[in-house]
């Protein structure tokens, strides 16, 4: 019987190499439903070759546009940030693959696990402003299977293990494209610079992410939830080779990695197929012709949004939410060269100093929210000062 799917994020670098999996695998999955922001373009190429029953669009006029060119297909066409809430909890859904990049795909996620759907989530952004919520409301219901790489790596060697073993797991990093430029270049950085990721193809948002560290950050976050360990149980390490994708330390000393080429259909598979694995035609990992792994602690002066990362969950409450609503309006005022590279760990660190964070009672979800955009419009009113 094959798995039902919802892609969540469809046109994204993850929906694409999730899309390309099910191609692979026709015998497994079958697509169900299909959301995406606004590359229509892209999403009709999707429900032609996939044959979906629903797809959805955020963009409302982008939505209309995609139902005249589809007319041939019966095909269901949803718009609005209600779209893909709807997607994520259609009835004949078996597994949900979130994939939407930022605080949007939030409330489609806490919509699939309310409406008893497995998980798997590869956007880091709903563990982070909601993690506690977000795991509270999965728990002895659903599964929420996590596709980061790292995350998955950890999840990989944590399998058939007590968790109240675990020592720290270790996430590991690239260090991205400035890993060894000196830290007096950093205001000369351009955007293009900033997307040449030499190790991983993404989108741009999360390129941007890796390239400030902030990923990492993130990822301490989302890690904490996932897993039910404390701040003080997460590490990172530098790795630039991107052969080792996280660790796991246990009490007596041991240590559990997980290794493969640096792509992530292999993350991605291992989430929509567990516990089975697939096979796949992608290069074998040849660790005599790497020659090398090496590992380095971060630099928490020349990347500092790791450190506002690490501050930001043992802060806890709303804190998570502001960081990462700042960010995302930090880098997007980067992408449209608004601001400098080294001024977005700046704006973040400021707005984060101005929030008093706040407790999240009872899942109370709209505490999160108006965190969120009380941030996006302090990040946003500090670049506009700046910017005089």
């Amino acid at each position: 019987m094959r798995k039902r799917l919802a892609i969540l994020g469809s046109t994204g670098s993850v929906g694409v190499n999730t899309l390309e999996i099910v191609q692979q695998h026709p015998e497994r999955f079958a697509v169900m439903g299909l959301a995406a922001g606004s590359n229509i373009e892209l999403l009709e190429q999707q429900m032609r070759r996939f044959q979906p029953s629903y797809v959805s669009v955020f963009d409302l006029q982008r939505a209309k546009d995609l139902r005249e060119r589809t007319s041939d297909l019966e095909i269901e066409v949803f718009e609005g940030p209600n779209g893909a809430c709807t997607i994520a909890s259609l009835p004949e859904v078996d597994l949900v693959l979130s994939a939407i990049v930022g605080g949007a795909g939030l409330a489609p996620t806490l919509s699939a696990i309310r409406a008893g759907k497995d998980v798997a989530i590869a956007n880091k952004e709903p563990l982070v402003m909601a993690g506690e919520l977000v795991m509270r409301e999965a728990q002895g219901r659903v599964r929420i299977l996590p596709v980061d790489s790292e995350h998955n790596a950890i999840f990989q060697a944590l399998a058939g293990h007590n968790p109240c073993d675990v020592r720290r797991l270790l996430l590991t990093a690239s260090g991205g494209p400035f890993r060894t430029l000196p830290q007096e270049k950093f205001g000369e950085i351009t955007v293009h610079e900033a997307l040449q990721h030499p190790n991983w193809r993404m989108g741009r948002k999360i390129t941007v992410d890796s390239a400030t560290m902030m990923n990492k950050g993130l990822e301490v976050i989302e890690a904490r939830w996932l897993f039910g360990v404390s701040a003080d149980q997460v590490d990172v390490v530098v790795h630039p080779q991107s052969i080792v994708h996280s660790l796991v330390e246990f009490v007596d000393g041991s240590v559990i990695a997980q290794l493969g080429i640096p792509d992530m259909r292999i993350p991605i598979a291992y989430a929509l197929n567990h516990p089975e694995r697939l096979a796949n035609t992608l290069p074998r990992l040849d660790l005599t012709q790497i020659g090398t792994l090496t590992f380095e602690p971060p630099d928490l002066q020349r990347f500092p949004c790791l450190r506002l990362g690490f501050e930001a969950i043992r802060a806890c409450g709303t804190m998570p939410a502001v960081l990462n609503a700042a960010n995302e309006t930090t880098v997007e005022a980067f992408l449209h060269e608004r601001i400098r590279f080294i001024d977005i760990p700046v704006v973040i660190e400021e707005t984060l100093h101005r929030h008093e964070a706040r407790p999240i009672v009872d899942g109370d979800i709209e505490v999160i929210l108006d965190a969120d955009r009380w941030a996006r419009e302090t990040a946003t009113s500090i670049i506009n000062y700046r910017c005089q």
